[in-house]
């Protein structure tokens, strides 16, 4: 593979100008890194796009080596896609058109599952190589792997249990689900899983363990930012949430341990939230962090800083001396972790899924139980009042991999199927 140089397209469910998830930005990065590598002839982005004119199907420029796919899901519970003959006209034509030897693809939402066998059709040789960001094909809620109507999360794959969360649908609807995700899968010649838990997880879904690999997602190789600074006897309680707010990602659970402590325990912290994405979820919940948050903006304890740019994160790290991750589900890599860990910021999250895997808890940052309004309220207070703590755990921080070195770790991996 080093000595045969590779034209690989990059395929995303989304396109990061115009949707900023963890998934897309990876895959965009990793595409960046393709086009500088000695081992890449040439390199593509397709990236899927909601342009508001109905799914179609059409597949357009957006510059030169990226293009954008109207394309959609129809049925999400069998993974359909919307526009079935862009799948065997726009699509197919750019793979014949392109000659691509490698294709990386980092997921099949928004796009169905069809692409990969059409991909096979035009050209058997091409290699097919897919980025596991999250549980979806093993869960059908959405890939949480968390029970609907409440938030309990699942251990383990099952068909009794999937039809309970979905009594509308049958045992033999779930299997036929299965088989037609490991049909598909079938067709891709290697898995990546940024995360250990994650791969687990596909393993004992029916994955052989030989053609899942894990490699974390790259991130900027930049300098840690400087220790925030201090004023007169201020001490390192400045915490920041930094994602998508929704019922998973836990903001609810912080705000209920602020609102907790007492008002002499609330003036010793400073809590941040850059998120978005608050006003597009229910009503219900909605309704109940604006509640949660009125009061605790009203006495300084609580800073609502909205959403941001992935070039406007560093700075808004520069100014808190913490990053929190409390969702009360899996997860699997949050980008979140390296981002911070990149600035020199030491991470307080769950301890659950692959934020535990990523956290070493006292080495670089803390494990809280997750969804312990309790546990999260004893550990922001006691991390606000021990400055040691976090010089010690701000010590403990390696570098992650760069998107240079993550590229060199796919072309390893790649290698391995020559």
């Amino acid at each position: 593979m080093k000595n045969e140089q590779q034209r690989i397209l990059v395929m995303s469910h989304a396109h990061p100008d115009f949707s900023l998830g963890g998934g897309e930005i990876a895959a965009y990065n990793l595409f960046k890194a393709y086009r500088t590598d000695p081992n890449v002839e040439e390199a593509w982005f397709l990236g899927r796009v909601d342009r508001n004119r109905g799914h179609t199907g059409a597949i357009s420029l957006r510059r030169p080596n990226e293009y954008l796919w109207e394309q959609a899901v129809h049925d999400w519970h069998n993974m359909t896609a919307a526009h079935q003959e862009s799948l065997t006209t726009w699509f197919a034509d750019l793979i014949r058109a392109l000659k691509p030897t490698i294709v990386h693809t980092h997921h099949y939402a928004h796009l169905g599952l069809e692409y990969l066998r059409v991909i096979k059709q035009v050209d058997p040789s091409i290699k097919i190589y897919m980025t596991l960001h999250e549980f979806m094909a093993i869960c059908s809620n959405n890939g949480q792997m968390m029970k609907t109507g409440s938030f309990k999360l699942c251990n383990r794959e099952s068909l009794d249990d999937c039809q309970r969360c979905f009594p509308q649908k049958t045992v033999e609807d779930f299997w036929l689900r299965k088989h037609r995700f490991q049909k598909y899968f079938a067709l891709v010649d290697g898995f990546v899983s940024p995360s250990n838990f994650l791969r687990e997880r596909y393993i004992q879904w029916g994955i052989e363990p030989s053609k899942i690999v894990v490699i974390e997602n790259g991130q900027a190789p930049e300098e840690p930012l400087p220790p925030r600074v201090l004023a007169g006897r201020e001490s390192r309680n400045r915490f920041g949430f930094f994602g998508q707010i929704n019922p998973f990602k836990g903001v609810d659970v912080i705000l209920k341990a602020l609102a907790a402590m007492s008002p002499v325990e609330r003036r010793k912290i400073v809590f941040e939230i850059h998120g978005a994405n608050l006003e597009y979820q229910t009503a219900e919940f909605r309704e109940s962090v604006e509640a949660l948050c009125a009061p605790l903006i009203k006495q300084g304890v609580l800073q609502w800083a909205g959403p941001y740019q992935p070039h406007e994160l560093r700075a808004r790290m520069a100014n808190v001396d913490w990053v929190v991750i409390p969702s009360i589900w899996w997860e699997n890599s949050p980008m979140v972790i390296q981002e911070a860990f990149v600035a020199g910021k030491p991470v307080i999250c769950s301890d659950i899924g692959g934020m535990a895997e990523k956290v070493q808890n006292g080495v670089n940052g803390l494990h809280v139980a997750a969804g312990s309004i309790l546990a999260w309220q004893n550990t922001l207070l006691r991390v606000a009042r021990e400055p040691q703590l976090w010089e010690k755990l701000n010590g403990g921080i390696k570098p992650p991999l760069s998107y240079a070195d993550c590229a060199n770790e796919h072309f390893k991996y790649f290698g391995e199927f020559q």
